[in-house]
């Protein structure tokens, strides 16, 4: 049983393990990326990323205790120089382990293992989403509350107006009154009818008052000549 043995050893001595874990760090920095198996990889992300931390300090003090871990010139300068610089301010969490199946042969598990701040596709995905998201998001029920304070106001707005101009709104009633009534279908037959035969009746009458006045005329010019002709 393996109760409270926190480290995994990886069927190796301690000075083999120390070796490996050094190199595959100083690999790390270099190339930014490797791949190697799920075991090897997260015991190389608790060497790895305790040096990464300590490079946020530039000091001889830090140099020489991450050069005696790594036994490598050119990976120190470029983890003090370049990591360290992207790394300034994460607090943790510098790596980030993705599975890429099984290995043929022993079917181990593969993994990769990158330092965070280089995966430029991964950042902006990241920052995309940070720009959409919100944190107050749209409450439920948020269209129907403004719907039901528009029904409200719209009343109360009315209100004043038809109170402002009591006269305007008396002759707008008598306006629309016939209106109303002409919307029914039997009350416009009848006023058409109506309408119809008033002036019909009207103008019979006053054609038959110019015809009788002018045959008035004709018979009083008669007798006016028949009078004349007697006098002569």
């Amino acid at each position: 049983m393996r109760h409270r043995k926190k480290i995994n050893h990886l069927s190796r001595t301690s000075a083999h393990r120390k070796a490996m874990l050094g190199n595959m760090a100083s690999s790390l920095i270099l190339k930014k990326r490797i791949n190697t198996t799920l075991a090897k990889a997260k015991a190389l992300r608790v060497f790895v990323e305790p040096l990464i931390t300590r490079s946020k300090e530039d000091n001889t003090h830090s140099r020489r205790i991450v050069f005696k871990h790594l036994q490598d010139k050119e990976a120190v300068t470029e983890l003090f120089r370049e990591v360290s610089v992207k790394v300034a301010e994460r607090a943790g969490g510098y790596t980030r382990i993705l599975k890429t199946g099984n290995r043929l042969g022993d079917n181990a598990e593969m993994a990769m293992i990158e330092l965070v701040d280089y995966n430029e596709n991964l950042l902006a995905e990241a920052g995309e989403s940070k720009s959409k998201s919100r944190r107050g998001g749209r409450r439920r029920g948020g269209k129907k509350k403004t719907e039901t304070t528009a029904k409200t106001e719209a009343p109360v707005k009315k209100e004043p107006r038809a109170e402002a101009n009591p006269e305007k709104t008396e002759e707008t009633k008598k306006e629309d009154a016939p209106k109303e009534e002409g919307k029914e279908g039997e009350p416009k037959a009848e006023m058409k009818e109506e309408k119809k035969e008033e002036p019909k009746a009207e103008d019979k009458e006053e054609k038959k008052e110019k015809k009788e006045e002018p045959k008035a005329e004709k018979e009083e010019k008669k007798e006016d000549d028949k009078k004349e002709e007697e006098k002569k």
